[in-house]
């Protein structure tokens, strides 16, 4: 199966935002290159919230590029199997630590937002830090840091922050 036919499928069985999500499967039906960078109409790009349950804490990003506080995601690669693999990749990569894992049950939300390449069709994941967890800075990110899910509303935006109340809802 490929990386398209793994969205279309998983965009299919996920049940809430139906409006947004009709956009996200009309893209895929329009653009056979929907999942890549190169697409200029816009790409799927893949995410995870960084959790830890037991401290009742969110790890974040200061994206280098837009000097933001975000979660961890990007864009989805050839190595990516799934959408879900691609956001267990990128939580990795970006967060330095080893062993997250995905909270069942498939993406906690959907995000269109505007960035300077592209918009950015976004599918968020949660993943859950393993006890003892060591964040690294990426080369992506100015900075990474632990926030309590009541400070999160402090220095992120809406996005964010309904990204994070979407994942306490579901743990």
């Amino acid at each position: 199966m490929s990386l398209h036919d793994d969205a279309v499928l998983v965009l299919k069985s996920y049940e809430e935002q139906e409006e947004l999500r009709q956009t996200y499967l009309d893209h895929l039906a329009a653009h056979p290159d929907g999942l890549w960078k190169a697409c200029q109409d816009g790409h799927i790009t893949a995410s995870a919230l960084v959790v830890d349950p037991a401290h009742g804490r969110v790890l974040l990003t200061l994206h280098k590029k837009l000097r933001m506080w975000l979660q961890m995601g990007g864009h989805c690669e050839p190595v990516d199997a799934t959408l879900a693999a691609a956001a267990l990749r990128e939580g990795t990569e970006e967060s330095g630590i080893e062993g997250l894992t995905l909270l069942p049950g498939g993406p906690v939300r959907l995000d269109r937002h505007h960035t300077p390449c592209a918009w950015h069709l976004d599918v968020q994941y949660a993943a859950l830090a393993p006890a003892g967890a060591e964040e690294a800075i990426s080369d992506e990110s100015l900075d990474l840091r632990w926030f309590s899910y009541d400070d999160v509303a402090d220095v992120a935006d809406e996005s964010v922050v309904r990204l994070v109340e979407a994942t306490r809802a579901r743990l």
